[in-house]
């Protein structure tokens, strides 16, 4: 730890003889952006955020920070919703910020490949993309300020996760620069390579606590040249879930998206967020919202009828509207994707960001919803989530006049009924969100021994100096 005001002085000047004046912010109000999370919820202190450009001049502040023992935090767009990539208080930390490595190395239609540095802004990967006829489909809220390394290092999941998985199935290589300032090259296009272990998934999800993601080799795919919207009510969770294996059944891997949202989530974005209209003339229990997607531009207006025709015919669903145009189709994302807000708006959530077994999820709901409304009938419950690949939102929302300290001891008693509920059903306590801070103590209640004890073996044997992002995760 370097908190000796010597020591920082000379950490500092030794940083800027390598990155540059330009390199290290030192001004409290110049680093304001990097210690505090886009929430509001976690603040921190640095003795300097530095920004390098390139691989080497990561691997040179790495192994500085080696040397002297300095804790680094890595960050990419800062837009981590567990606390993951904020400093502490100690002001000892050096918060290292890729947002300068922003270049796009190679487009590969092809090799259906696309090679980048860890800063490069997710929606600039999906343009580049589609500037060759490709389609990189990972899409989340924050893409237009989400890096791919902080992608990489949360295993960030998405809309997209039930028809091409999440960002560690996306991704084919990476580059790395260890703790001690080492750069693992492994930036290779493959899709097969039996070489031995796959050092790639040891950073993906890691976290920033084994080492510093400098640069990805994504997977593309081919452009989807038609698309089409359904919004659908249903009386149960159990029918959606069924509605969904309906679809699968009957459109195949042209199901690209299948998300759900209760009837007091759609009612939270109609009320606080202007020009947001439900699709549907009635009020649901619960809707989804169902997205088909195909290389070829006929056809799938016509199966997505059929199917929900069915599930009309058959009382799985009560009502559903195809969208007719472009603007239909993203007035009805937007009620989807309005929900975060709208929260805000209505008060203060206890986020629960979990994943199960599909087919648990309408009794987990059921014993979820028990569990909350025993002790806090008042409160609503705003469940949503990706359905489709298991991952549910289910947040309780608290008023926006609740005092700091009443939020803090409702959120430590839902946290441990909700977290208790979904390890008894097998599922995890964190499905895209990451650990952070946030669950960091959680985890030892509901991570085997033998799986927390793996993963701090390969920690100390990664990071023996315990520098990396120290706090976070484990």
């Amino acid at each position: 730890m370097t908190q000796d005001p010597m020591k920082q002085k000379e950490l500092t000047s030794r940083l800027l003889h390598i990155v540059g004046e330009d390199g290290v912010l030192v001004d409290p109000a110049d680093q304001d952006f990097y210690v505090n999370d886009w929430l509001g919820k976690a603040h921190g202190r640095t003795v300097a955020v530095v920004r390098p450009r390139t691989t080497g001049e990561v691997s040179a502040v790495m192994r500085l920070c080696h040397q002297t023992h300095t804790p680094v935090v890595p960050q990419g767009g800062n837009t981590g919703m567990s606390g993951g990539a904020t400093p502490d208080m100690s002001g000892a930390q050096v918060v290292l910020s890729l947002n300068r490595m922003k270049r796009i190395y190679d487009v590969d239609p092809i090799n259906n490949t696309l090679t980048a540095e860890a800063g490069v802004i997710l929606a600039d990967i999906q343009k580049a993309a589609r500037e060759v006829g490709r389609y990189f489909p990972l899409s989340l809220g924050a893409e237009g300020s989400c890096t791919i390394g902080g992608n990489l290092a949360t295993n960030a999941g998405g809309t997209g996760v039930l028809r091409y998985g999440n960002t560690r199935e996306l991704t084919l290589g990476l580059e790395a620069v260890l703790p001690d300032g080492r750069i693992w090259n492994g930036l290779r296009g493959l899709r097969k390579d039996n070489t031995g272990y796959d050092l790639k998934d040891l950073f993906i999800g890691s976290e920033g606590s084994l080492g510093i993601i400098t640069g990805v080799v994504l997977k593309l795919f081919a452009a989807p040249a038609g698309r089409v919207t359904a919004w659908v009510g249903a009386q149960q969770l159990d029918q959606v879930v069924t509605l969904l294996s309906r679809l699968q059944s009957a459109c195949g891997p042209r199901l690209s998206a299948f998300e759900m949202m209760s009837g007091p989530s759609l009612a939270l974005v109609t009320r606080h967020l202007d020009a947001h209209v439900s699709p549907l003339e009635k009020v649901y229990p619960y809707y989804a919202l169902i997205e088909l997607a195909d290389t070829r531009m006929g056809g799938l207006q016509d199966m997505l009828h059929t199917a929900l025709s069915t599930a009309i015919e058959d009382d799985l669903i009560e009502d559903c509207v195809v969208a007719m145009s472009e603007s239909q189709s993203l007035s009805m994302w937007k009620l989807r994707e309005g929900i975060s807000l709208a929260q805000v708006k209505a008060g203060k959530a206890v986020k629960h960001d979990i994943a199960l077994p599909i087919s648990s999820l309408a009794t987990f709901t059921k014993e979820a919803d028990q569990a909350v409304l025993s002790s806090f009938p008042d409160y609503p419950i705003i469940n949503f989530g990706h359905i489709g690949d298991g991952n549910l939102h289910y947040n309780v929302l608290l008023p926006l006049e609740v005092t700091p300290d009443d939020y803090k001891t409702k959120t430590s008693v839902l946290n441990k009924r909700i977290h208790d509920l979904v390890a008894q059903f097998n599922g995890s306590i964190s499905a895209e969100h990451g650990v952070g801070t946030l669950r960091r103590d959680e985890l030892r209640r509901y991570k085997s021994s033998v799986e927390m004890d793996l993963m701090i073996s390969i920690k100390r044997a990664i990071d023996p100096n315990q520098i990396m992002n120290p706090g976070k995760l484990l």
